[in-house]
Protein backbone atom coordinates (compact mmCIF):
# COMPACT_ATOMS: atom_id res chain seq x y z
CA UNK A 1 0.00 0.00 0.00
CA UNK A 2 1.02 3.25 -0.71
CA UNK A 3 1.51 6.51 1.42
CA UNK A 4 -1.24 7.27 4.14
CA UNK A 5 -1.68 10.92 4.97
CA UNK A 6 -3.25 11.74 7.86
CA UNK A 7 -4.59 15.43 8.30
CA UNK A 8 -4.54 16.96 11.88
CA UNK A 9 -1.50 14.78 12.86
CA UNK A 10 -0.80 17.31 15.60
CA UNK A 11 -3.78 16.83 16.89
CA UNK A 12 -5.06 15.04 20.15
CA UNK A 13 -6.93 12.41 17.85
CA UNK A 14 -4.28 12.84 14.40
CA UNK A 15 -1.65 12.11 16.68
CA UNK A 16 -2.93 8.60 18.55
CA UNK A 17 -3.73 7.22 14.66
CA UNK A 18 -0.17 8.58 13.20
CA UNK A 19 1.38 6.87 16.19
CA UNK A 20 -0.72 3.42 15.47
CA UNK A 21 -0.48 3.31 12.17
CA UNK A 22 2.95 3.29 12.19
CA UNK A 23 2.83 0.31 15.32
CA UNK A 24 0.52 -1.73 12.45
CA UNK A 25 3.46 -1.32 9.65
CA UNK A 26 2.14 1.21 7.62
CA UNK A 27 3.72 4.12 5.47
CA UNK A 28 2.38 7.18 7.11
CA UNK A 29 2.15 11.19 5.83
CA UNK A 30 1.46 13.61 8.57
CA UNK A 31 0.29 16.72 7.75
CA UNK A 32 0.80 19.40 10.39
CA UNK A 33 -0.40 23.20 10.99
CA UNK A 34 2.31 25.33 9.75
CA UNK A 35 3.62 27.84 12.71
CA UNK A 36 7.07 29.46 13.01
CA UNK A 37 8.12 27.44 16.10
CA UNK A 38 8.88 24.12 14.74
CA UNK A 39 6.08 22.85 16.58
CA UNK A 40 4.58 19.23 15.81
CA UNK A 41 1.89 19.91 18.26
CA UNK A 42 1.21 16.45 19.81
CA UNK A 43 3.62 14.54 17.60
CA UNK A 44 6.29 16.12 19.92
CA UNK A 45 5.30 13.65 22.81
CA UNK A 46 5.67 10.22 20.79
CA UNK A 47 8.14 8.30 20.98
CA UNK A 48 11.43 9.55 19.00
CA UNK A 49 11.73 5.99 17.30
CA UNK A 50 7.83 6.04 16.06
CA UNK A 51 7.79 9.90 14.96
CA UNK A 52 10.92 8.78 12.91
CA UNK A 53 9.20 6.43 10.76
CA UNK A 54 6.78 9.48 9.96
CA UNK A 55 7.13 12.00 7.01
CA UNK A 56 5.87 15.56 8.08
CA UNK A 57 4.26 17.74 6.27
CA UNK A 58 3.94 21.37 7.56
CA UNK A 59 0.79 23.34 5.96
CA UNK A 60 -2.28 24.22 5.90
CA UNK A 61 -5.51 22.66 4.56
CA UNK A 62 -7.21 26.06 3.57
CA UNK A 63 -4.37 26.04 0.55
CA UNK A 64 -5.88 23.74 -1.81
CA UNK A 65 -2.71 24.00 -4.49
CA UNK A 66 -1.02 22.45 -1.62
CA UNK A 67 -2.91 19.37 -1.09
CA UNK A 68 -2.37 18.61 -4.08
CA UNK A 69 0.67 18.41 -4.20
CA UNK A 70 1.47 16.39 -1.19
CA UNK A 71 -1.55 13.81 -2.33
CA UNK A 72 -0.08 12.86 -5.28
CA UNK A 73 1.77 9.45 -3.42
CA UNK A 74 -1.12 9.06 -1.60
CA UNK A 75 -3.26 6.14 -1.41
CA UNK A 76 -5.44 7.00 1.39
CA UNK A 77 -6.53 10.05 3.27
CA UNK A 78 -7.37 10.06 6.90
CA UNK A 79 -8.70 13.56 7.30
CA UNK A 80 -8.82 15.18 10.94
CA UNK A 81 -7.80 18.68 10.45
CA UNK A 82 -10.23 21.01 11.41
CA UNK A 83 -10.89 23.71 14.36
CA UNK A 84 -12.81 21.99 17.09
CA UNK A 85 -13.40 24.59 20.18
CA UNK A 86 -17.09 25.50 20.08
CA UNK A 87 -16.55 28.25 22.43
CA UNK A 88 -13.97 29.93 20.02
CA UNK A 89 -16.51 29.18 17.16
CA UNK A 90 -19.17 31.79 18.50
CA UNK A 91 -15.72 34.14 18.57
CA UNK A 92 -14.49 33.38 15.05
CA UNK A 93 -17.22 31.40 13.19
CA UNK A 94 -15.71 32.67 9.55
CA UNK A 95 -12.30 30.62 10.53
CA UNK A 96 -14.10 27.54 10.97
CA UNK A 97 -16.38 27.68 7.62
CA UNK A 98 -12.39 28.35 6.04
CA UNK A 99 -11.12 25.44 7.88
CA UNK A 100 -13.65 22.70 8.28
CA UNK A 101 -15.41 23.66 5.13
CA UNK A 102 -13.29 24.87 2.61
CA UNK A 103 -10.57 22.54 3.71
CA UNK A 104 -12.39 19.89 3.40
CA UNK A 105 -13.36 21.04 0.25
CA UNK A 106 -9.72 20.84 -1.16
CA UNK A 107 -9.12 17.76 0.12
CA UNK A 108 -11.93 16.19 -1.58
CA UNK A 109 -10.51 18.19 -4.75
CA UNK A 110 -7.38 16.53 -4.65
CA UNK A 111 -8.67 13.30 -4.04
CA UNK A 112 -10.52 13.16 -7.01
CA UNK A 113 -8.07 13.67 -9.62
CA UNK A 114 -6.67 10.21 -8.35
CA UNK A 115 -9.56 8.68 -6.84
CA UNK A 116 -7.74 8.60 -3.60
CA UNK A 117 -9.92 7.09 -0.29
CA UNK A 118 -10.69 9.33 2.04
CA UNK A 119 -12.10 9.06 5.83
CA UNK A 120 -13.46 12.20 6.45
CA UNK A 121 -13.60 12.95 10.09
CA UNK A 122 -17.20 14.06 11.69
CA UNK A 123 -18.58 14.89 15.40
CA UNK A 124 -21.82 13.80 17.04
CA UNK A 125 -22.26 17.61 18.11
CA UNK A 126 -24.02 17.64 14.69
CA UNK A 127 -27.02 15.73 15.87
CA UNK A 128 -27.35 18.49 18.43
CA UNK A 129 -29.54 17.67 21.53
CA UNK A 130 -31.16 14.02 20.46
CA UNK A 131 -34.38 13.76 19.50
CA UNK A 132 -34.41 10.21 20.81
CA UNK A 133 -31.20 8.33 22.15
CA UNK A 134 -28.98 5.88 21.23
CA UNK A 135 -28.43 8.72 18.31
CA UNK A 136 -28.53 6.38 14.95
CA UNK A 137 -26.44 7.75 11.77
CA UNK A 138 -30.07 8.38 10.44
CA UNK A 139 -30.72 10.95 13.19
CA UNK A 140 -31.24 14.60 11.92
CA UNK A 141 -28.69 16.93 11.76
CA UNK A 142 -28.86 19.88 13.93
CA UNK A 143 -26.84 22.52 14.88
CA UNK A 144 -26.02 24.50 17.66
CA UNK A 145 -22.92 26.25 17.46
CA UNK A 146 -20.61 27.64 14.59
CA UNK A 147 -18.74 24.57 15.07
CA UNK A 148 -21.84 22.25 14.74
CA UNK A 149 -22.97 23.82 11.14
CA UNK A 150 -19.51 23.75 9.68
CA UNK A 151 -19.03 20.11 10.74
CA UNK A 152 -22.71 19.15 9.28
CA UNK A 153 -21.53 21.34 6.01
CA UNK A 154 -18.21 19.27 5.55
CA UNK A 155 -20.16 16.00 6.34
CA UNK A 156 -22.31 16.98 3.50
CA UNK A 157 -19.70 17.82 1.21
CA UNK A 158 -17.88 14.65 1.80
CA UNK A 159 -21.11 12.47 0.84
CA UNK A 160 -22.15 15.01 -2.25
CA UNK A 161 -18.78 13.56 -4.06
CA UNK A 162 -19.30 10.16 -3.38
CA UNK A 163 -22.60 10.61 -4.64
CA UNK A 164 -21.67 13.05 -7.35
CA UNK A 165 -18.40 11.64 -8.46
CA UNK A 166 -18.28 8.54 -6.65
CA UNK A 167 -14.66 9.28 -4.60
CA UNK A 168 -14.57 6.67 -2.37
CA UNK A 169 -15.37 8.65 0.81
CA UNK A 170 -16.24 7.26 3.96
CA UNK A 171 -17.26 9.46 7.11
CA UNK A 172 -16.19 8.62 10.89
CA UNK A 173 -18.26 9.90 13.48
CA UNK A 174 -16.73 9.86 16.89
CA UNK A 175 -18.36 10.52 20.12
CA UNK A 176 -16.46 12.86 22.82
CA UNK A 177 -13.20 11.08 22.64
CA UNK A 178 -10.53 11.66 25.46
CA UNK A 179 -7.28 10.32 26.89
CA UNK A 180 -3.94 11.25 27.21
CA UNK A 181 -1.95 14.01 24.63
CA UNK A 182 -5.99 15.92 24.97
CA UNK A 183 -5.97 19.71 25.23
CA UNK A 184 -7.25 21.47 28.46
CA UNK A 185 -9.85 22.96 25.63
CA UNK A 186 -11.87 19.69 26.49
CA UNK A 187 -13.65 19.05 29.54
CA UNK A 188 -11.52 15.63 31.15
CA UNK A 189 -8.20 17.28 30.83
CA UNK A 190 -9.78 20.55 32.27
CA UNK A 191 -11.06 18.25 34.99
CA UNK A 192 -7.87 16.20 35.99
CA UNK A 193 -5.56 19.13 35.47
CA UNK A 194 -7.43 21.42 38.04
CA UNK A 195 -7.82 18.74 40.56
CA UNK A 196 -3.98 17.79 40.30
CA UNK A 197 -2.71 21.15 40.52
CA UNK A 198 -2.03 22.10 44.04
CA UNK A 199 -2.24 25.66 43.58
CA UNK A 200 -5.72 25.22 42.38
CA UNK A 201 -8.68 25.05 45.84
CA UNK A 202 -11.64 24.86 43.32
CA UNK A 203 -12.75 23.01 40.23
CA UNK A 204 -14.44 25.80 38.12
CA UNK A 205 -16.53 23.93 35.36
CA UNK A 206 -19.99 24.84 33.21
CA UNK A 207 -23.04 22.92 33.11
CA UNK A 208 -22.18 19.56 34.73
CA UNK A 209 -25.73 18.33 34.08
CA UNK A 210 -25.05 17.30 30.85
CA UNK A 211 -24.36 13.97 29.55
CA UNK A 212 -21.85 12.60 27.05
CA UNK A 213 -21.04 9.25 25.44
CA UNK A 214 -17.33 9.27 26.30
CA UNK A 215 -15.20 7.55 23.88
CA UNK A 216 -11.42 6.40 24.79
CA UNK A 217 -8.49 7.25 22.43
CA UNK A 218 -7.75 3.67 21.63
CA UNK A 219 -11.43 2.56 21.26
CA UNK A 220 -11.38 5.72 18.53
CA UNK A 221 -8.49 5.01 17.22
CA UNK A 222 -8.93 1.09 16.60
CA UNK A 223 -12.59 2.29 14.59
CA UNK A 224 -10.63 4.13 12.36
CA UNK A 225 -8.03 1.56 11.32
CA UNK A 226 -10.63 -0.84 10.84
CA UNK A 227 -11.93 1.40 8.38
CA UNK A 228 -8.76 1.03 5.68
CA UNK A 229 -9.42 -0.12 2.20
CA UNK A 230 -13.46 -1.20 3.52
CA UNK A 231 -15.23 -0.99 0.64
CA UNK A 232 -18.14 -1.65 2.62
CA UNK A 233 -18.49 1.81 4.28
CA UNK A 234 -18.01 4.04 1.13
CA UNK A 235 -20.69 6.43 0.68
CA UNK A 236 -21.30 5.89 5.05
CA UNK A 237 -21.73 7.47 7.84
CA UNK A 238 -20.62 5.60 10.97
CA UNK A 239 -20.84 6.37 15.10
CA UNK A 240 -17.89 5.53 17.20
CA UNK A 241 -19.36 5.45 20.96
CA UNK A 242 -19.75 3.82 23.55
CA UNK A 243 -23.51 3.65 23.83
CA UNK A 244 -23.46 4.82 27.40
CA UNK A 245 -23.33 8.31 28.80
CA UNK A 246 -22.34 9.71 31.76
CA UNK A 247 -22.41 12.88 33.37
CA UNK A 248 -19.66 15.58 33.44
CA UNK A 249 -20.03 15.76 37.54
CA UNK A 250 -19.89 11.76 37.55
CA UNK A 251 -16.70 12.59 35.67
CA UNK A 252 -15.81 14.76 38.07
CA UNK A 253 -16.51 12.37 41.11
CA UNK A 254 -14.70 9.92 39.49
CA UNK A 255 -11.81 11.63 39.64
CA UNK A 256 -11.91 12.87 42.53
CA UNK A 257 -11.91 9.27 43.42
CA UNK A 258 -9.24 7.82 41.81
CA UNK A 259 -6.56 10.77 42.29
CA UNK A 260 -7.79 10.94 46.11
CA UNK A 261 -7.78 14.66 46.13
CA UNK A 262 -11.37 16.54 47.28
CA UNK A 263 -11.92 19.54 45.87
CA UNK A 264 -14.72 21.87 45.51
CA UNK A 265 -16.92 21.91 42.49
CA UNK A 266 -17.85 25.37 41.16
CA UNK A 267 -19.96 25.89 38.21
CA UNK A 268 -18.68 28.93 36.39
CA UNK A 269 -21.33 30.85 34.31
CA UNK A 270 -19.11 32.16 31.81
CA UNK A 271 -18.14 28.25 31.16
CA UNK A 272 -21.58 27.53 29.97
CA UNK A 273 -23.23 27.85 26.59
CA UNK A 274 -25.96 29.68 25.82
CA UNK A 275 -28.95 27.37 26.83
CA UNK A 276 -30.09 27.19 23.19
CA UNK A 277 -26.75 26.39 22.04
CA UNK A 278 -26.18 23.58 25.20
CA UNK A 279 -26.25 20.07 23.81
CA UNK A 280 -27.76 18.38 27.04
CA UNK A 281 -27.13 14.47 26.23
CA UNK A 282 -25.17 12.75 23.44
CA UNK A 283 -25.30 8.37 23.15
CA UNK A 284 -24.34 6.83 20.39
CA UNK A 285 -26.01 4.09 18.87
CA UNK A 286 -22.64 1.81 17.83
CA UNK A 287 -24.82 -1.02 15.43
CA UNK A 288 -23.65 -0.06 12.34
CA UNK A 289 -19.97 0.47 13.62
CA UNK A 290 -20.26 -3.28 15.06
CA UNK A 291 -21.79 -4.55 11.45
CA UNK A 292 -19.21 -2.81 8.72
CA UNK A 293 -16.18 -2.30 10.88
CA UNK A 294 -16.51 -5.15 13.01
CA UNK A 295 -15.98 -2.58 15.54
CA UNK A 296 -16.52 -2.77 19.71
CA UNK A 297 -15.91 -0.16 22.34
CA UNK A 298 -13.46 -2.33 24.81
CA UNK A 299 -13.50 0.53 27.51
CA UNK A 300 -17.59 1.16 27.60
CA UNK A 301 -18.35 -0.40 30.94
CA UNK A 302 -18.00 1.58 34.20
CA UNK A 303 -14.77 -0.20 35.45
CA UNK A 304 -13.31 -0.27 32.59
CA UNK A 305 -13.84 3.62 31.86
CA UNK A 306 -12.39 4.46 35.52
CA UNK A 307 -9.15 2.49 33.80
CA UNK A 308 -9.24 4.50 31.26
CA UNK A 309 -9.10 7.68 33.34
CA UNK A 310 -6.39 6.34 35.61
CA UNK A 311 -4.87 5.86 32.26
CA UNK A 312 -5.33 9.44 31.22
CA UNK A 313 -4.57 10.87 34.67
CA UNK A 314 -1.19 9.11 35.12
CA UNK A 315 0.02 10.74 31.66
CA UNK A 316 -0.68 14.62 32.71
CA UNK A 317 0.88 13.82 36.37
CA UNK A 318 3.66 12.96 34.00
CA UNK A 319 3.32 15.37 32.19
CA UNK A 320 2.81 18.46 34.55
CA UNK A 321 3.92 20.89 31.89
CA UNK A 322 0.32 20.60 30.92
CA UNK A 323 -1.03 22.20 34.79
CA UNK A 324 1.03 25.74 33.98
CA UNK A 325 -2.31 27.00 32.33
CA UNK A 326 -4.81 24.50 34.01
CA UNK A 327 -5.92 27.71 36.39
CA UNK A 328 -6.94 29.57 32.79
CA UNK A 329 -10.33 29.17 30.72
CA UNK A 330 -9.15 27.78 27.22
CA UNK A 331 -12.10 28.39 24.59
Amino acid sequence: MKKILVTGADGFIGSHLAEKLVLEGYKVKALVMYNSFNSWGWLDKIHGKILSEIEIISGDVRDGDFICKITKDVEQIFHLAALIGIPYSYIAPQSYIDTNVTGTLNILNASLKSQIKVIHTSTSEVYGTPLSTPIKETHRLFSQSPYAASKVGADQLALSYYNAFNLPVSIIRPFNTFGPRQSLRAIIPTIITQILNDKIKSVKLGNTNTTRDFNYIKDTVNGFIKAINNKEIFGEVINLGTGREISIKKIFQNVCEITKINKKLINEKKRRRADKSEIKRLCSSNLKAKKLLKWKPKFHSKSNIKVALRETIDWYKNNKDQLKKSNIYNV
